[in-house]
């Protein structure tokens, strides 16, 4: 401590980071500021200038807390209640993904593809509501039907529509893949039909993080087949059968993934495989489809 009794900001964030390094929490100086600063109330860039500042008494206590819960490797997100995703802050819990940096890709592919005015959007297995408010955003003219199978998922992507201000054209639908279509819309009704999901294998788990093997959700991460693209022939169908001529099917996938996407697509002639766009990492990672 700076003067052998009241700490100061950087004193307990240096704390933090030490605490966080001998539990092998990666990024442990990052996490200690993010931790630390949502202590006091404030963000890890105005945590800063300050970390010269005696910490207010009870920031310790609620601080160790925080690292706690860290150095046992409980996601940073699921402890401060949010996460970033098309530089809108979301909320997210232990109902839902978190969002990741490459599932932006999707938006970003949908955005290049001017879709028309009033454009009907399908977000298949939403989450935390991400791509469908993120859209929601970008589109102020289009509407967006965002389905989930989960009821707790989908109350957060439910605060996350409100908390954006795009509630009022985002219909939520409780159900499994495209079955909430079949009561939504006709056949041919969508401009675009997106997803992000569930695409780890069974064998895949042990390898992840602990962070995600035993904290996210196993429904949004495994299908229950345990193969990573046993999702997908049903979202190609849903494709085929609900987007307009013109419409487009834009897809995350897994690592390795692409290479049984043309298997998938053959026998559905009513989709053409237009890209598989690659990651920031080189992976190749969304697939964008076009009905014909």
């Amino acid at each position: 401590m700076s003067d052998g009794s009241v700490p100061t900001l950087g004193d307990l964030a240096r704390e933090g980071a030490s605490y966080l390094e001998a539990h092998d929490v990666p990024l442990a100086r990052f996490d200690a500021q993010v931790l630390l600063a949502r202590v006091l109330g404030i963000s890890r860039s105005d945590l800063l200038p300050r970390v010269e500042r005696p910490a207010p008494p009870d920031a310790g206590r609620r601080f160790r807390s925080h690292l706690k819960r860290r150095g046992e490797r409980e996601p940073l997100q699921h402890i401060t209640g949010v996460q970033e995703f098309w530089s809108l802050e979301f909320e997210v819990s232990a109902a839902v993904l978190i969002p990741r940096p490459e599932t932006e890709l999707v938006v970003e592919e949908v955005l290049r593809r001017a879709a028309p005015p009033g454009s009907l959007i399908a977000d298949i297995g939403t989450g935390s509501g991400n791509i469908a408010v993120a859209l929601a955003r970008e589109l102020p003219l289009a509407r967006v039907l965002a389905i989930e199978v989960s009821p707790a998922a989908l109350e957060v992507a439910r605060r996350n529509a409100a908390r954006h201000g795009v509630a009022s054209r985002i219909e939520f639908l409780l159900g499994d893949l495209a079955e909430p279509l079949e009561r939504a819309v006709q056949p041919g009704a969508l401009d675009f039909l997106v997803s992000n999901p569930p695409y780890v294998s069974q064998a895949e788990l042990a390898t992840l993080d602990p962070e995600v093997r035993e904290h996210e959700p196993r429904q949004a991460l495994i299908p229950p087949s345990g193969d990573s693209l046993s999702f997908y022939p049903g979202l190609l169908d849903a494709a085929a059968r609900f987007l307009r001529p013109g419409g487009h099917a834009i897809v995350e996938l897994p690592s390795g993934g692409s290479d049984r996407i043309p298997a998938m697509m053959a026998g559905r002639d009513a989709l053409e495989l237009l890209t598989v766009r690659v990651d920031y990492s080189g992976i190749p990672r969304i697939v964008v489809a076009r009905h014909r």
